[in-house]
Parts: C-alpha cells; structure tokens; sequence
C-alpha cells in the first residue's frame, strides 16, 4: 500500500447522517443566522438549524468530483444541510477529518458517479471509497503542510480579487458610474464607435478545416481574462474563408451561450457565431470598452432575446449606448489598468508555482501507486 499505510472503506470511519437532512424550498425559507448548506457551500441563512457539531459534507449532486474540485468541506456549529450533499461525522479516533477532506477533494471521485441524465454520488457509492489511514501523526503533518499551502493559495487568489476591484474603483473615479453617466460625457451608439463584428463554424466534418495556423475563437474558451490570445482550435486558409479575421485588441464580446463573456484579443484571430465583437474605431480605447462593457454587463444581457436560448443581435450590440470620455482619458485609465495586469500576472506565476507544489504533494501521499518512500519524515 502507498507508504505502507492501512486503507479503509469511507464508510467504516465515519456515521453518514443523511437522514436526518431536510430541503427547505426558498419560498419556505425564513431569514436568519444559521448557514444553509448545500452541495457547493452555503447557499442561504435560515432562523433554524438541524445540525450541531462538527462534520464533513460530501456533493451528491450538483457538484463537481474531479481530482481538486470542491467535491468536500467542513462545516461546524449549528446549522441546516439539504438533501444535495451527504453529511458525514468522521471517527476522530481513527482519522483526522481534514485529512479526508484533502483526500476527497485531491481525488478524482468520477468513476463513483452514476447517473446520466442528473450526475449523483450516491451513499453506496460513497461508502464504498477506500481512504488511506496513515498514524494520526502523519496525517496531522500532512494536514499541516497541505493547509499551509491553500492559505497561500487562497491569499493570492484574494490580491488578484483585491487587484481586479482596484482596476473597476479607478474607473469610477475617473469617469464616474458608467450607467447613469454622472460626469455627463458624451454618448454614443457602440456600433458608431467602430465595426462589430462576429462568425461561424465552417464544417466539423470537413478535417481541411481545420488544425491550421489561424486562431479560431468560442465563448467556452473564455474565463474573465482581459486579454486572450492562442485558441484551442486553429483554421487553415480554407477553413477561414468567407470568416473575419479581426485585428489585435479588438474586444471579443459573447453574445450567447452565454451573454456577457469578455476579453481583448492579443493575436489576430476568427470566432464562431457565439460573438458580437467590437473592432474599436479612432475615439475608443479598448480597455476602456472592455472595462465599460464589464461594468454595464447587467444592461447588455438585458437585450438578450429567445425561447430556447437568450441571444443578443447584431442591431441590439450596435445601438447599445456608451459614454466617449476624451480619448487620452481614456488611455490614462488604460495605462493604469495595464500596470495592474502585470502585478496580476507576477501573483499568478507565484500562485501556479504553489498550486504545482501543492499537486505534487497530493500526489505523492494519495496517488494510486505502490511505492516502498516508508517514512514520511520530510514534509518539506
């Protein structure tokens, strides 16, 4: 066994209290100071509680169970649980409950997940996940080690948090709120202010389409970024024809599936029909535009329309208003935001670094394979 260690059914080291759990509808819900758990955290406060103590919930559905997803976390004291995450009381004598948290939540949980239609983890299946029993005092260093580690993790995700809302505080200091426009500046229609442009997906059957040299765009690939640049997916020549290849820096705006993703292109590239992208003309600056979209991103999903699925149109995005400060104002907000970026990009390469350290410890205490390491006296 890995590091010589006793391995026990989930079940065996701890009470599952499932059936004490009650759903409560938010209609039924009455405000109060007790958390309401659900499969992902707190969902709501309530005036009641069902639960005193300390315990470890575990996603049953609606949850991610990917090696590092949030698929466990401790909650304590009083408070309410739903039927969408099993609850659990860990023999405190046989293992440390934060131990099994780290386990669970380092553990790539998805071949204990049934269901097709609704992905579940049922209590069978839950039981049945073996946990390694290292002696208490191991995993006591571990926990340590490993705690040490999301603390750091979890503090620069707070300075880029921190960063981000500097960045959005700037922009109303310089030009006020973006929505009632309080510092009066002139407004236009977005679709005067430059050219908007969007795309399509040539044929997924044709394979001379694709696997190119030129970048090919999709709302999937976006995840709050201000700038993008290399896609997943390349065209070749054939593949773009009859596409637009938009210029660096214009700012890519999706449009549905879902409305509201944004960022600034820092390679020229095509995009799919998912778009409604803004080439900025000579009085708009980019960030500026990326960070007045961001800010005003309640009314643009507004004018999304459609049965089956919300979608915003080229003449809405056209005529979709926007306040034209001076333009060197707008590039001395700019500067300011690119100043920002850089610090952001100096705490991601230190946060990828600790995350890559933390992966290797979680890999080398709980990985499936066998090895002869014994001693666990270097948690360095």
């Amino acid at each position: 066994m890995k590091h010589r260690w006793e391995h026990k059914k989930l079940g065996e080291i701890c009470k599952v209290l499932d059936s004490k759990r009650k759903p409560v509808t938010k209609k039924d819900r009455k405000t109060g100071e007790y958390p309401y758990y659900g499969a992902m955290g707190i969902q709501d406060y309530v005036d009641n509680y069902i639960f005193d103590g300390d315990y470890l919930l575990v996603g049953e559905d609606g949850a991610k169970w990917g090696a590092n997803d949030k698929t466990a976390f401790q909650i304590h004291g009083k408070c309410w649980v739903n039927n969408h995450a099993h609850i659990l009381q860990i023999n405190q004598d046989i293992v440390d409950t934060s131990f099994v948290e780290h386990y669970l939540v380092g553990k790539d949980l998805s071949s204990y997940i049934t269901g097709a239609v609704v992905p579940k983890l049922t209590q069978a299946s839950l039981v049945s996940i073996p946990i390694p029993i290292p002696p208490l005092p191991v995993q006591e260093q571990i926990c340590s080690l490993l705690d040490k580690m999301n603390r750091v993790i979890e503090a620069k995700k707070e300075q880029l948090k921190e960063l981000d809302n500097l960045a959005q505080a700037i922009f109303y200091d310089m030009f006020g709120d973006p929505v009632t426009n309080e510092k009066g500046w002139e407004t236009k229609q977005l679709g005067d202010t430059g050219e908007i442009v969007s795309g399509s997906t040539p044929s997924t059957t044709d394979a001379t389409n694709w696997d190119g040299n030129i970048n090919w765009v999709t709302p999937a690939e976006l995840n709050d970024q201000l700038f993008y640049g290399s896609t997943q997916r390349k065209l070749t020549e054939k593949g773009a024809s009859g596409l637009t290849l938009m210029p660096t820096g214009t700012v890519l705006l999706s449009s549905r599936a879902p409305i509201g993703k944004l960022a600034i292109t820092t390679e020229p590239m095509c995009c799919n029909q998912g778009f409604k992208n803004i080439v900025c003309g000579n009085k708009l600056n980019n960030i500026f535009l990326y960070y007045y979209l961001r800010l005003t991103m309640d009314n643009v999903k507004a004018l999304g329309v459609g049965a089956t699925f919300k979608e915003v149109s080229k003449k809405a995005i056209s005529a979709y208003p926007i306040i034209l400060p001076p333009l060197p104002l707008q590039q001395a907000f700019a500067e300011k935001v690119e100043a920002i970026e850089q610090q952001k990009e100096l705490i991601n390469q230190s946060l990828r670094e600790v995350q890559t350290l933390f992966d290797s410890r979680m890999d080398y205490w709980f990985s499936e394979e066998d090895d002869d390491f014994g001693q666990l006296d270097k948690l360095d």
